[in-house]
């Protein structure tokens, strides 16, 4: 049976900056998480950042590739720069993935660690822009796709296409 990774904050667990959760008690989530295919994780806890922490977002709105290549920073309101914690968490997510056998992730949007869909844009306006926060950027890069809280039954509809394809073969 495939696992899912899946942002710690979706289940409950109250890792976000400002201390809260974002639980979704949605029925595919419910499910997977019977079956014990879920694998919560929270990139910035493993990155080494507090709870509660200062908001952050993308500087420019210039995008996870370029956080990834070292070309734009990760900065909280008071411009501390944050983004040594964002990729080492980034990193971590994608160790985790690999070591459990994830396929797939479902990750909170708008966060400049988990957005798949839109991030935002770095003025701390409450605007978005289209992109991908850099650990869904570095998990969908090596191949592993991320849906967002919403997107649930188009992730299961992709699970149940790849077991059908990929039947998993246990372990002698």
């Amino acid at each position: 049976m495939y696992k899912v990774l899946v942002s710690a904050c979706l289940m409950g667990r109250k890792v976000r900056y400002d201390g809260g959760a974002k639980t979704s008690e949605h029925p595919v989530l419910e499910r997977w998480r019977a079956e014990r295919r879920l694998v919560p994780h929270c990139p910035e806890i493993a990155g080494g950042l507090p709870v509660p922490r200062p908001p952050a977002e993308i500087a420019g709105a210039a995008g996870a590739e370029a956080v990834l290549d070292g070309a734009a920073a990760i900065v909280t309101p008071e411009g501390a720069d944050v983004t040594d914690h964002f990729v080492a968490g980034a990193r971590a997510a994608l160790e985790t993935a690999w070591s459990q056998g994830v396929r797939l992730a479902v990750l909170k949007d708008g966060s400049p660690s988990c957005g798949s869909r839109a991030v935002y844009d770095g003025s701390f306006s409450g605007a978005k822009v289209p992109g991908q926060g850099v650990t869904s950027y570095l998990l969908s890069d090596s191949g592993i796709p991320v849906f967002t809280e919403d997107e649930l039954d188009a992730a299961e509809a992709f699970l149940k296409d790849l077991e059908a394809r990929e039947p998993e073969v246990p372990f002698l």
